[in-house]
């Protein structure tokens, strides 16, 4: 049965949390009783901030850069000055840059496309580890992606699998010290417009085309021929994030309609 209050005075740090699933989780937590810290470079974020005042939660803003270690270990820092631990990391930073067959990428867009979807979660795991390792407990939930198994994103997919291979290990590593890790493999998700677009360009033809064919992929290897919604893919993060899933570790949950990525 779900819980109304699953996060009663639980502090989690939600990365990427000014739009999209990020923002979703973020706000589904404070409804629930958590206590947040918000990461994203975008000013946006704070409007997310204020959602969460208006709903009587309590919530800290860090405008960090997630590809730097740096900005990591200062998300992680702020949260314990803020209230003194961590319970709860959700890794939700990452998303395709750009959608072209792979010999189509340049060297500098490979390399971006595995800045943005692994590092972030690579170095908030490192930052947050010796917190979680003093404290003999913690719950990690990482956001990947079906697309590990798709087209037209062959770097993305590299970088969701690094994360899905991050996720089994570290759980292997730190079952000891009371840490669950877990990762939600998202599928294709209705959301609204970007207010700030991966890639600001103005798709080519061939852009437009190639981006089609994702489109066209998911809904096809979709048992249920469909994009999911925000909400679905939250319920998901919060169930794993949860007590509810207290002896499930190690795991990449598919979210995708039936598509096992």
């Amino acid at each position: 049965m779900i819980q109304s209050q699953r996060f009663q005075n639980k502090v989690v740090i939600v990365t990427g949390a000014a739009q999209g699933i990020g923002r979703g989780v973020a706000l589904a937590i404070a409804r629930e009783g958590g206590q947040l810290v918000l990461a994203d470079r975008s000013a946006l974020i704070n409007d997310v901030a204020a959602e969460i005042s208006e709903l009587k939660a309590k919530a800290i803003v860090v405008s960090v850069d997630l590809e730097t270690y740096a900005g990591a270990r200062e998300m992680v820092a702020a949260c314990v000055d803020a209230f003194g631990h961590v319970d709860i990391l959700i890794n939700n930073v990452g998303g395709t840059i750009w959608a072209k067959p792979y010999q189509e990428y340049e060297e500098a867009q490979i390399e971006a496309e595995i800045r943005r979807s692994l590092f972030p979660t690579l170095w908030s795991c490192r930052a947050a580890l010796p917190v979680m390792i003093a404290q003999q407990q913690g719950v990690i939930v990482n956001v990947s992606s079906i697309a590990t198994r798709s087209i037209n994103r062959v770097p993305y997919a590299a970088a969701k699998g690094g994360v899905n291979a991050l996720t089994a290990s570290l759980a292997f590593e730190h079952a000891e010290d009371g840490i669950r890790v877990n990762a939600v493999a998202t599928g294709g998700t209705e959301a609204p417009p970007r207010k700030i677009p991966r890639n600001a360009n103005p798709l080519s033809k061939d852009e437009e085309v190639w981006y089609q064919g994702i489109i066209d992929q998911t809904v096809s290897s979709s048992l249920m021929h469909r994009y999911g919604t925000i909400t679905e893919q939250v319920n998901a993060i919060l169930f794993l994030a949860s007590d509810e899933s207290s002896y499930i570790t190690g795991t990449v949950l598919p979210v995708g309609g039936g598509d096992q990525g």
